[in-house]
């Protein structure tokens, strides 16, 4: 696709359905100065170089990256019109957009019945579910891995419900058994079960977990914005094995109470699209509520009749449904992209478990990487720590060959779990992470080892040839307090976001793992 061509085409949309209603003068306060224009635009073009590649396969970071060409056409021509999917009348024609896409991602799941919507992003998506499952289940708390996304606690407080945080095994999916001690206390009325943990991309046991809740009358949310669309994957038995998909969870997904999948991560959408879907249409009820001035066209059913949020962009809705036009949810459609990135994973993950200058901290579950470089002697996690920070720092800081990774925090009990040989001489360390959710990543995959390598083994070397620090004096040596502060402990996996590049500026770079 030719955006130069497609994109002044967008633009005639509105103009030629806009002639229709006749012509009018546009209000003199809008009216802005061609050349004064051009001055600010090149300032804001200017604004947006202080970024990162994301459309890039040297950019392995974070879970970003451009929308499709079609996504992005069918988005600014919905602008021209800017309609509001909260009520029908907001916008008729992304209304109806919005509805068909939202029954395609629950065919996708397997829901036979179903009702949701489009949502801002993953955190409004799970947001509502949980608020669902407080209305079903007064009284009681969540439960959710300890791997999950950090959100699930915060929005446990913000809906004044106990969350209950689950302990995971060494590939950090949920520990059914450790699910069960808290499902006995009676105090938990809805389980959260994770689709593709945004850490190390981590897939919870669905099926049985989804037994488990039944046994002690729990509901079941699925956090599935990340890892969503891989269930494209999982519905077929011959590229589930191929890739090896276990297809157990995903299929349970169907007998669960609700989902939310983000269409602005492998839906190859811009932000922010995130959808929530529930299997029972009857929990509309716990959005009941009454508008004086919105909802007098007639709808089956309004959009915000059903969502806690007002004001949504239609536009989103036609990125999407255009989108799904051209590449349909089937593994040949829009799954073509997931089974290279999977691809990618696993030959990296195989390269670096050949490799002498990187350590796998575990086998990737979806399309998401974790490493680190192999220390020189005992491994230790302050040795693991400073190298995996060497080689972030780097990588994103050479001009001429640059390499763009992201690091995950590890406790030293998760750290010891996977790797039982590394001295715990301290309360966790940084391990590099990868995600190739471009399926670019696949053919850029033996450059991008031999630089990360390269790397590591720099970083190593470097680590070797330093000399050790000299010991801190004792409180009675000196008569000067110490300035140094106190390294803070992070018991639970946090994403650290890179330092920008270029030069630091006051605008900050995205972390999308916040959703």
């Amino acid at each position: 696709m030719d955006l130069r061509y497609w994109l002044p085409r967008a633009a005639e949309v509105a103009e030629r359905w806009g002639e229709r209603f006749g012509a009018f003068t546009a209000h003199p306060s809008h009216l802005v100065d061609e050349a004064d224009f051009a001055a600010a635009f090149e300032r804001f073009a200017k604004r947006l170089e202080h970024n990162y590649p994301f459309f890039h396969p040297r950019y392995a970071g974070q879970m970003v990256k451009p929308p499709h060409p079609a996504a992005l056409v069918g988005y600014l021509t919905a602008m021209r019109f800017n309609p509001n999917n909260h009520a029908y009348e907001g916008g008729p024609a992304t209304n109806d957009m919005e509805r068909e896409c939202v029954a395609q991602l629950a065919a996708m799941f397997g829901l036979p019945a179903h009702v949701g919507h489009l949502t801002s992003s993953g955190t409004i998506a799970n947001l509502e579910a949980l608020y669902v499952a407080r209305q079903s289940h007064p009284g009681k708390g969540v439960a959710y891995s300890a791997q999950a996304h950090y959100t699930h606690s915060r929005m446990c407080h913000v809906l004044g419900v106990a969350g209950h945080a689950v302990a995971c095994d060494a590939e950090g999916r949920m520990d059914p058994g450790a699910l069960e001690e808290v499902l006995r206390t009676g105090r938990v009325g809805t389980v959260v079960v994770t689709c593709g943990t945004t850490g190390a991309g981590a897939v919870d046991p669905v099926h049985e977990v989804l037994a488990l809740a039944r046994r002690y009358g729990a509901r079941v949310h699925v956090d599935a914005a990340y890892g969503g669309f891989f269930a494209l994957l999982a519905a077929d038995d011959a590229v589930a094995a191929d890739l090896g998909i276990d297809v157990a969870p995903w299929r349970a997904i169907a007998g669960c109470d609700s989902v939310t999948v983000d269409p602005h991560k492998h839906g190859l959408q811009p932000y922010g699209c995130g959808a929530v879907l529930f299997a029972d249409p009857a929990i509309g009820r716990h959005f009941a509520h009454d508008s004086p001035y919105t909802y007098f066209t007639d709808a089956e059913l309004h959009l915000g009749e059903i969502s806690l949020e007002c004001s949504r962009a239609g536009a989103s809705a036609a990125a999407l449904w255009l989108t799904l036009q051209l590449l349909p949810l089937s593994v040949q459609g829009l799954g073509a992209g997931l089974v290279a990135g999977r691809r990618a994973a696993l030959a990296w993950a195989d390269l670096i478990e050949a490799s002498g200058e990187l350590t796998l901290f575990q086998r990737p579950q979806l399309d998401i990487v974790t490493y680190f470089p192999t220390p020189a002697g005992v491994p230790a996690l302050s040795a693991v720590d400073a190298a995996s920070g060497r080689v972030l720092r780097r990588g994103m800081a050479d001009e001429q060959d640059p390499v763009f990774l992201s690091v995950l925090r590890v406790d030293a009990a998760d750290f010891a779990r996977r790797h039982r040989g590394v001295v715990a001489d301290a309360d966790g360390a940084r391990v590099l992470r990868s995600v190739l959710i471009k399926p670019e990543a696949q053919a850029w995959l033996p450059r991008l080892h031999a630089r990360v390598a390269e790397l590591a083994a720099e970083a190593v070397a470097e680590a070797v040839a330093a000399p050790a620090p000299s010991p801190s004096p004792s409180p009675s040596s000196s008569s000067f307090p110490s300035s140094a502060p106190t390294p803070v402990a992070q018991s639970a996996p946090t994403l650290v976001v890179p330092p920008a590049r270029p030069a630091p500026s006051s605008v900050t770079s995205p972390e999308e793992s916040a959703r």
